[in-house]
């Protein structure tokens, strides 16, 4: 038993095995996400953002699966079935390596041995199946899974740019999606790894979601950040960086925000509330300033009624020098003007005349060139102004960020 104890040590921080296969980039996070799949129970679906290593944090939870669980076999799925072979090179690569052969040896008094293999399967000398399946089948998504069956159905990448380019892939790959339901063994776990593509892909049949954005896991800097965003066009980074979606084609802000770090370039600046009084609006806060011939904006964005945001509006507003803040007296006859004003605020009311689309295209477009947002600025806030358009669902961000 005492010999066993390093394992189960061990096996609570599996980056550390990652990092002993060679996986040097693996970190806490990704620990966390090979425990959840190798050990978690029920479906679980993990979003994370490009370049964020979960394929290698997937191939080790697999070599683990391999080893812990032996009896238990593995349809490992990708878009295409020339996606498959990549995966599996890794998965051999770690069975290999001493850290998988003490475990191995640890558990089972037998040198791990890998039989079998090949482009699109994978078996170890612990398995043995009476039916001849492998411990390990790669195949496409659009292969035939007629008679297979598995413990563990694992898709990767299953959604990609062509999912959000034509929606008959994208109901093509729900369709499929569906069919793995039959092939996963009673007790058995499907386990999905991706990035979002479009509102309407098959993300929306998956269970059990894990979202980490670029802005969550910590992997990516500020700077680095800033560099894919003016590499690629909003939609695309977006889907890739943000796991969000946002409109392309008839998308008005058509080219990448730009971002900076000297809140300083916002004093003596003015602010804007758009208030949301219920339903499914947002309450948007802006704060902004005109510096030679370039806008600096710093949104804040809640989808809370407009009383509960008020403490960190006035936060904001004082710590940005941002006075004073305008609030529009339409809808609600003065009285977020008066609750401000409670609170020792300097907040002006006014009356809007004007069309918002023909406000937001007239004054936020002409100067989207030369704004700037300082690093802060909530993503939703940016997200909502680079989907704009006059059919727009929400536009609590661009209608406050064209006031200021």
């Amino acid at each position: 038993m005492a010999k066993m104890t390093w394992i189960h040590d061990l096996l609570r921080y599996p980056d550390v095995i990652g990092r002993e296969a060679g996986f040097q980039d693996l970190k806490e996070i990704h620990g966390k996400w090979i425990w959840e799949m190798v050990f978690g129970t029920g479906d679980y679906t993990l979003q994370a953002h490009r370049g964020s290593f979960k394929s290698s944090s997937l191939a080790v939870a697999i070599s683990l699966m391999l080893v812990l669980y032996p009896k238990r076999n593995i349809i490992f799925l990708r878009k295409a079935d020339n996606d498959v072979a990549e995966m599996l090179m890794m998965v051999s690569k770690i069975l290999r390596t001493e850290i998988m052969h003490d475990i191995a040896g640890t558990m089972y008094k037998v040198d791990l041995e890998i039989e079998g293999e090949a482009l699109d399967h994978l078996s170890t000398n612990l398995w043995n199946s009476p039916m001849g399946a492998p411990q390990l089948l790669g195949i496409g998504l659009k292969s035939s899974i007629t008679g297979k069956h598995a413990y563990y159905v694992i898709t990767d990448d299953i959604c990609n740019i062509s999912d959000r380019i034509s929606r008959a892939e994208r109901e093509r790959t729900k369709l499929q999606y569906d069919e793995l339901q039959n092939i996963r063994n009673r007790g058995g776990r499907i386990i999905n790894l991706g990035t979002p593509w479009h509102k309407e892909d098959v993300f929306c049949k998956m269970p059990n979601i894990h979202r980490y954005d670029c802005y969550s896991t910590g992997l990516l800097s500020s700077e680095k950040i800033r560099e894919l965003r003016a590499s690629m066009a909003p939609a695309l980074f977006a889907a890739n960086y943000e796991l969000t979606h946002i409109a392309s084609g008839d998308a008005i802000f058509e080219t990448a925000p730009e971002f900076m770090e000297d809140e300083e370039l916002l004093w003596d600046g003015i602010s804007h509330v758009d208030p949301a009084y219920g339903g499914g609006d947002y309450t948007a806060f802006t704060c902004g300033s005109l510096r030679d011939g370039k806008v600096y904006l710093y949104g804040r964005i809640w989808k809370k009624h407009v009383d509960r945001c008020l403490e960190e509006i006035v936060e904001h507003a004082m710590r940005l020098r941002c006075l004073p803040c305008y609030c529009e007296e339409n809808g609600d006859k003065g009285f977020l003007v008066k609750e401000l004003r409670k609170r020792d605020f300097y907040a002006k009311g006014y009356t809007e005349s004007q069309n918002k689309f023909i406000k937001i295209t007239t004054y936020l477009r002409k100067y989207w060139d030369r704004v700037q947002f300082l690093e802060g600025t909530d993503a939703e806030y940016v997200r909502q102004i680079l989907d704009y358009n006059e059919q727009a669902e929400h536009d609590d961000a661009p209608d406050s960020a064209a006031l200021v």
